[in-house]
């Protein structure tokens, strides 16, 4: 047996890291002089958001200078470039309005950032989450059943999504989103040959059998038991929509994506005959501009028609930092931040914070691509996902593409919840990508991999089949 042989070092990189790092801490500080000189002078935001960003990415980079050298070089400053336009524009929205949104959100970016650097610290191998799978799916049923309950739980604008303790509101459903694709990349990662293999075939398709579908039903009963319980039809679609996109990663089968669009279809159509507040979302979606239908002299909602109004207004270049009304629409700093940054910063400038989104995906991607292990791949390309499927609601939402659902921008919009939850996914997203680009040795790496991580040893792809074709044998003579 010949010696292992190294495959070439690749460069940690991470010099290049912390000079775009620096660069876009400094894109805070420089959006809130152009909102305003006086006013940001005088207050010294500025230099509260210099040194907040500037410790937390310092602590993060330092991190992974000792615990994820090679992890992707991009990833973090994107995050921190994001971040700080959202901080920008929630100062410059505080300006007209009596909120003080901005010293909170400064205050949950310095915490994020912490805890994605202990996460980080501790991560050192991103498979040992494969372990805790079902613990995963327990801690998103009792995330989301948390708001429902009679003393912590709290109703805000006709959603009970929240839980208030000591004063300040949570929303656990956005923890929850990371467990469940933990959940669901460790399900997917263990059960993938039998779902691809097994079942009956009819043509060219070959249809799952029932008990291969009882994550999906799992997956939508949860998805209907939020829209339900909770009336939160955001959280719905972006539940069943992470399932969905990890399941066609998972398996390639158009078969569970059709199978799921119906349960979608299914389940849309009772929200709408029997939930108020879903069908009060839908009607005034679709009769925006009807003045008649809620007595209303903006139509049906006057948060999307002012909201296309203030984009309509951006025109191609904005208006510029602070000339902007984005205080006629409610919301502005959360829900709505897209329409505010499109009026100010024009279609130029929404379309570059569209194109750090798509950096961000795309490097999440690549992390899956790179990681040798499957739980890994569906984990990092299931995150990526989520944050596609997570801005194409919120902006199909503002736009009037599809009915506005009341979900976040990543990064960007005021709630301590949800950047949390992005900065958690950012951190498992360095790890994952430190295993991807980190120097192995191939020969001891391909031995190991014939074994899971669990150290049994893993089912050849022959006996696989053969299991599935003795399921199927069974099957068939009790008559299933």
């Amino acid at each position: 047996m010949s010696a292992p042989k190294p495959v070439d070092v690749p460069r940690s990189r991470r010099f290049t890291e912390f000079v775009l790092t620096a660069l876009a801490v400094l894109l805070c500080p420089a959006a809130m002089y152009l909102v305003d000189a006086e006013a940001v002078l005088a207050n010294r935001m500025w230099l509260q958001a210099l040194i907040i960003q500037g410790i937390g990415a310092l602590i993060l980079h330092t991190v992974m200078y000792i615990r994820a050298r090679y992890a992707d070089p991009f990833i973090l400053p994107i995050a921190v470039a994001l971040n700080g336009l959202g901080l920008a524009m929630i100062y410059r929205i505080d300006l007209t309005t009596p909120a003080n949104a901005g010293s909170t959100q400064l205050m949950w970016t310095g915490l994020a950032m912490v805890v994605s650097a202990i996460i980080l610290f501790f991560l050192r191998d991103h498979r040992v989450l494969r372990k805790v799978t079902y613990i995963s799916l327990t801690v998103s049923l009792v995330l989301l059943i948390l708001p429902l309950l009679p003393l912590i739980g709290t109703e805000i604008n006709g959603a009970r999504i929240w839980i208030s303790v000591g004063g300040r509101t949570f929303q656990p459903g956005e923890i929850a989103k990371i467990t469940l694709a933990i959940f669901f990349a460790g399900y997917l990662s263990a059960h993938r040959d039998l779902i691809m293999l097994a079942g009956k075939k009819i043509g060219p398709v070959r249809l799952p059998r029932f008990k291969d579908m009882a994550p999906m039903m799992i997956a939508w009963l949860v998805s209907l038991g939020v829209l339900v319980f909770q009336r939160d039809l955001g959280s719905a679609i972006l539940f069943f929509g992470i399932f969905l996109a990890m399941l066609f990663l998972a398996t390639g089968r158009l078969t569970w994506v059709a199978l799921g669009l119906l349960f979608v279809a299914a389940g849309g159509f009772l929200a709408y005959t029997y939930i108020s507040h879903v069908y009060y979302r839908i009607n005034s979606w679709v009769h925006a501009f009807d003045p008649e239908i809620y007595n209303q002299p903006l139509g049906g909602s006057g948060q999307i028609v002012q909201g296309l109004f203030g984009l309509a207004s951006g025109g191609l270049f904005g208006r510029g930092w602070g000339n902007g009304r984005p205080d006629l629409v409610s919301y502005s700093n959360s829900d709505m931040i897209i329409t505010a940054l499109g009026e100010e910063l024009g279609l130029l400038g929404l379309g570059a914070i569209l194109m750090l989104f798509l950096l961000l995906v795309s490097r999440g991607f690549r992390a899956a691509l790179g990681t040798r292990d499957a739980f890994g791949k569906l984990l990092a390309s299931g995150f990526s996902a989520l944050i596609v499927i997570q801005l194409f609601v919120v902006i199909g939402g503002v736009t009037r593409l599809i009915p506005l659902t009341g979900l976040t921008t990543p990064f960007m919009s005021a709630g301590g919840s949800s950047l949390l939850s992005n900065w958690v996914i950012v951190a498992i997203l360095l790890a994952i990508s430190h295993t991807a680009r980190a120097p192995h040795v191939v020969e001891a790496f391909d031995e190991a991999d014939s074994i899971n991580y669990d150290g049994r040893e893993a089912e050849g792809a022959t006996a696989v089949i053969s299991r599935i074709s003795e399921s199927n044998r069974a099957g068939g003579s009790r008559g299933e």
